[in-house]
């Protein structure tokens, strides 16, 4: 009897789910219109590394050598100074949209006023090797800091060397 009742239900459950199946439409909606869809422009090309002209790429293109040291209470060109000068001219030369500063700075020894005017006169030597290679003086700034902007804090040699120097920064 439980077999009789359980199809007696199936089939009554199957009946009203066909009374409730969908009729096909009388009229079919009409197509979609066809869509243009443009394919995104690409990006432009942007090369890898520091952009023309940033510090990064003049840092870049002279390898690292935008700094000139200088020995105690002097402000000639040495050898390897002239070097890093003469790979900074190349880049001037090749780019010259670009201008310069160079900053002259010097150790803590020595009174604030013989440090500025010492590290004015470094700043304008490297200028002035540089306008000798070619470069014109007018895309070339000069600032001296003396020995307010130390790059090593330390009171030896060691860091004395390191802040007697003169540092070419790129500017717009």
């Amino acid at each position: 009897m439980n077999v009789r009742l359980a199809s007696t239900l199936l089939l009554t459950a199957s009946l009203g789910l066909a009374g409730c199946s969908k009729k096909a439409p009388e009229e079919l909606p009409p197509p979609p219109a066809p869509t243009t869809t443009e394919a995104p422009a690409p990006a432009p090309y942007t090369p890898a590394g520091p952009t023309v002209g940033s510090q990064a790429h003049f840092e870049n293109a002279v390898n690292g050598q935008n700094v000139i040291y200088f020995d105690t209470d002097r402000y000639n060109i040495d050898s390897a100074d002239a070097a890093a000068l003469q790979a900074q001219a190349q880049y001037l030369a090749r780019y010259p949209q670009v201008n310069i500063t160079i900053e002259g700075h010097c150790d803590e020894r020595g009174t604030r006023e013989y440090n500025l005017a010492l590290g004015e006169r470094r700043a304008n030597a490297a200028k002035n090797y540089l306008t000798g290679l070619g470069v014109d003086a007018s895309r070339i700034r000069t600032v001296s800091y003396g020995k307010e902007r130390p790059v090593a804090l330390g009171s030896d040699e060691g860091s004395w060397a390191q802040n007697r120097r003169a540092v070419s920064i790129v500017i717009s």
